[in-house]
């Protein structure tokens, strides 16, 4: 049976499987602020991984986004939340990431699940023929030849380095270069996206030399200006656990009160659908 849906006529692919007769009780969040108390902390989720993002953002993209046994793309893998989610919820990944440490961790986590449903590779994503190189070999290794979503949560310019590999992105100080780098990376992705489909962008903006730089608006006017895509969610997502903030509001307020900024506890996620 075709899954669909009909739109005023018109009949519309469907691309979750969702139960929407059951719509009422789906925990899923369909508004644009998030406030969520504290990460998920259950199954191999830890956050030993300074900059890595929170286990609910894969969860909630994923099921709206994909089906089960879809292949998801995070080409900035980490410390391999995204591939913890789709273990869940039982899609396949393929996971890149230029740290070999934490991409040799995240396989030890992964030793007893089926090897066919999920590839992580070093990789330089921004590197066009590499990238070619290595997802070639992961979309044959999983059985496919396009991804159905790609989840990217980059690093937020130099505020965390993560490794010394020069073309770590998190060496990068200058807005206008990181943008052009991550754009390699987010065009080499889209190219193995199948159409219709959806990509997200979790990104912060980051405060340096005493002013705010929008770095995720940046990050959305360049993907507009540069792909035949329709953006379909701003999300703005807050956590009040947060490791660096934890128990220290009272500081921070102090702080910001003396000082003239206000307190970054927001992250964006930019939810697009390719039209290519």
């Amino acid at each position: 049976m075709l899954n669909c849906y009909l739109v005023k006529g018109e009949q519309i692919m469907r691309f979750n499987d969702l139960d929407l007769d059951s719509w009422k009780e789906l925990d899923l969040n369909v508004d644009s602020l998030w406030l969520i108390g504290e990460r998920d902390k259950s199954g191999k989720h830890s956050n030993l991984y300074h900059g890595n993002f929170i286990p609910q953002i894969p969860n909630q993209l994923i099921r709206r986004f994909t089906k089960s046994n879809d292949t998801v793309l995070d080409p900035f893998l980490g410390s391999g939340t995204t591939l913890f989610e789709c273990e869940k919820l039982n899609r396949k990944l393929i996971g890149f990431d230029i740290n070999r440490k934490m991409n040799d961790y995240v396989r030890s986590r992964m030793i007893n699940y089926d090897k066919h449903l999920f590839d992580i590779q070093e990789c330089d994503v921004t590197n066009k023929t590499e990238f070619e190189e290595k997802i070639s070999l992961s979309l044959k290794k999983l059985g496919c030849t396009k991804t159905q979503f790609v989840i990217i949560h980059p690093p937020y310019l130099d505020i965390i380095k993560f490794t010394d590999e020069q073309s770590d992105l998190s060496h990068i100080k200058d807005v206008d270069t990181f943008i052009d780098v991550l754009d390699r990376a987010i065009s080499n992705a889209l190219l193995y996206l199948e159409r219709t489909h959806y990509f997200a962008v979790i990104i912060g903006d980051v405060y340096k030399n005493s002013e705010v730089i929008p770095l995720a608006f940046h990050v959305l006017y360049n993907i507009k200006s540069h792909y035949r895509v329709k953006l379909k969610g701003i999300i703005i997502k807050n956590i009040e656990g947060n490791r660096g903030k934890l128990g220290m509001n009272g500081i921070w307020k102090y702080r910001a009160i003396k000082s003239d900024y206000y307190i970054f506890k927001h992250e964006y996620i930019l939810v697009f659908k390719k039209e290519y």
